[in-house]
């Protein structure tokens, strides 16, 4: 079993920065593939940035160049750094981790107002 604890979130004025924090645990193979995904109220689930065991990125379009994913393997943690934030980014965040299965940690409110 995996569990997947995340932190970070929090409400935040337009153009301001976040980053959010997932700490995995358990029983995790080498070869993985960590990620944060947000949803809304209405509609899919969608991936925002993931990054696998040998580092390659991919990001969504309407968040590249604002938001940077990296992880720590040592510490089975991943990040995601959110800068220039806008309303739009307003969701709940979900860690995943996939590697034979996918995994989800229980979600972190971002919002952003002024």
């Amino acid at each position: 079993q995996v569990q997947l604890v995340e932190s970070g979130g929090g409400l935040v004025q337009p153009g301001g920065s976040l980053r959010l924090s997932c700490a995995a645990s358990g029983t995790i193979s080498r070869f993985n593939t960590m990620g944060w995904y947000r949803q809304v109220p209405g509609k899919q689930r969608e991936l925002v940035a993931r990054i696998t065991s040998g580092s390659s990125t991919n990001y969504a379009d309407s968040v590249k160049g604002r938001f940077t994913i990296s992880r720590d393997s040592a510490k089975n943690t991943v990040y995601l750094q959110m800068n220039n934030l806008k309303p739009e980014d307003t969701a709940v965040y979900y860690c995943n981790l996939a590697n034979s299965r996918n995994y989800w940690g229980q979600g972190t409110q971002v919002t952003v107002s002024s």
